[in-house]
């Protein structure tokens, strides 16, 4: 009897694990996001100015993007607790170039970043997102 017992309660532990480990992603509310994008390239004393789109995300597309390009593809992507982090590939006249970022959601904001490497240059783009609204 105690051996059942033992075995059932392992079992009903592991469900309940697997549930709470694949039940949804991301604490991330659906929606209409409002997107600031803050640049810093290396060598560059000039600081630019904040840039600001809105875009749709939702549990099926996490990664914000501020212009879907053809010549750019997400080669990676990971998902743990709240944080979405992701490889990207551009093909481009001066070849290929690969770059990072990660995004950490909080219900209906976000912090995060991606970095981009390109010859002796490198892109930091600093993200922080709110959610406005519905998509249409």
């Amino acid at each position: 009897m105690g051996k059942t017992v033992c075995i059932s309660l392992i079992a009903v532990s592991l469900f309940l694990l697997w549930g709470i480990t694949f039940a949804g992603g991301p604490n991330l509310k659906e929606g209409l996001w409002e997107i600031t994008v803050k640049m810093d390239v290396s060598g560059m004393n000039m600081q630019m100015p904040p840039q600001k789109f809105t875009q749709c995300i939702r549990k099926d597309n996490m990664i914000p993007q501020q212009e879907p390009d053809e010549k750019c593809k997400i080669i990676k992507t990971d998902v743990k607790g709240d944080t979405v982090s992701w490889v990207i590939e551009c093909k481009g006249p001066e070849g290929t170039t690969k770059g990072n970022g990660s995004v950490t959601y909080k219900g209906d904001t976000f912090e995060g970043f991606m970095k981009v490497k390109q010859a002796d240059m490198e892109i930091t783009q600093h993200m922080s997102g709110r959610l406005i609204g519905q998509c249409k």
